[in-house]
């Protein structure tokens, strides 16, 4: 039986991408992007909770996403969920990290929105 590992999500950059290079010469961006979910509690209150979910893009998505994002830039990003496990070296304690891992990304502000960068395209890794 064939499985499923997509994620779908648009939202606002909580901070410019992280920029490196592994020793090999591949670029990877690390950027956090903030998504808003609206409801009504119980109580018929409305409510709002933000979730801040962990992006990482690979090679020629890496570098445009360097290129062109910046903290607030509405985005939508296509991709899967990974989960990592290590023990942390001081304290020996399990830690644990998910992360969407970017295939595609497209910039969703207008054009003129954010310092005069491009708008508006799409980008697959």
């Amino acid at each position: 039986m064939a499985s499923i590992n997509r994620v779908i999500l648009i939202g606002r950059l909580g901070k410019d991408p992280e920029i490196r290079s592994t020793p090999n010469g591949t670029t990877v961006a690390k950027f956090t992007l903030a998504t808003d979910e609206r409801f009504t509690d119980r109580a018929g209150e409305k409510q709002e909770r933000t979730e801040w979910h962990n992006i990482v893009a690979w090679g020629k998505l890496a570098e445009i996403c360097g290129q062109y994002l910046r903290k607030g830039k509405l985005i939508y990003i296509d991709g899967s969920i990974r989960y990592d496990s290590w023990d942390d070296k001081e304290t020996g304690q399990k830690r644990y990290r998910t992360e969407i891992v970017a295939n595609n990304m497209q910039m969703l502000d207008r054009k003129g929105d954010d310092n005069g960068a491009s708008a508006g395209g799409s980008y697959a890794g």
